[in-house]
């Protein structure tokens, strides 16, 4: 998946795929020497879970039909990629994660990344503002505003304020590369991934929210590799937009 947010959450739908058509085509195929057993629209839904960050029937409606009509074969198809369909009807999206198989030896497919204190903080807080949106469609918030509420972790981070806002910018920016912000309508302010709702487990959320709180009130520090300027440390996690195409 390329770096640009707005393209990976937006420009899926409009994907264009150049057809090579002809008299001799089966019904099936969609050009010559075509081999696949999915239409061209479910073909086009699993695209876009390859690519990532999700695909949704707010987005994208006709994309989600067509992967509910098929849902069995895309998952097949997916399957053999390694990748686990994760559908959620009730917030009708659906991303795509690596299998978990316990005790074998299995190829991760989607690019697990390390994030930093502060991404991790920030991760939290974005997660807690969506939980807190009441099941609002869409959840917009401004840079600003989240940096603001991430001033409590300034003394656990570094002592230095132009070294703090430098690493909350590096972290807005990842946010944006994980695929767990993207572009609102106006300029520093994002959408909050609806995904975010589902890719983390309960206890996970509850005991990093409960360590970064120790943080906050002075009872608990940062790593040591975060105060050096690290990007090693931090929590472990399959961010759903690093797709395939990373």
């Amino acid at each position: 998946m390329s770096d640009s947010m707005a393209a990976d959450f937006y420009s899926a739908e409009s994907d264009e795929v150049a057809l090579t058509g002809g008299d001799n085509l089966s019904e099936d195929q969609l050009w010559l020497g075509d081999t696949g057993v999915l239409g061209d629209t479910a073909r086009r839904a699993l695209l876009v879970l390859v690519r990532g960050p999700y695909l949704s029937f707010a987005r994208q409606p006709q994309l989600w039909s067509a992967l509910l009509e098929n849902e069995s074969a895309v998952r097949s198809r997916l399957s053999e990629l390694f990748l686990d369909l994760v559908v959620d009807l009730t917030s009708e999206i659906a991303f795509v994660r690596n299998v978990d198989a316990p005790g074998q030896d299995v190829p991760r497919t989607v690019r697990t990344v390390s994030l930093t204190f502060l991404d991790s903080a920030m991760l939290l807080l974005l997660r807690q503002l969506l939980v807190d949106s009441d099941g609002r469609e869409r959840v917009i918030v401004g840079r600003d505003e989240v940096f603001e509420q991430l001033e409590v972790y300034k003394t656990a981070a570094t002592s230095d304020d132009a070294s703090f806002l430098k690493r909350l910018n590096a972290s807005w920016s990842n946010m944006k590369r994980y695929g767990i912000i993207g572009e609102a309508a106006t300029e520093d302010r994002v959408e909050i991934s609806p995904v975010l709702r589902l890719v983390f487990g309960i206890e996970q959320i509850h005991a990093l929210r409960e360590e970064y709180r120790r943080i906050a009130l002075g009872r608990g520090t940062a790593s040591a590799g975060e105060n050096e300027g690290s990007d090693d440390d931090g929590v472990q996690v399959d961010p759903f937009d690093v797709g395939i195409g990373a």
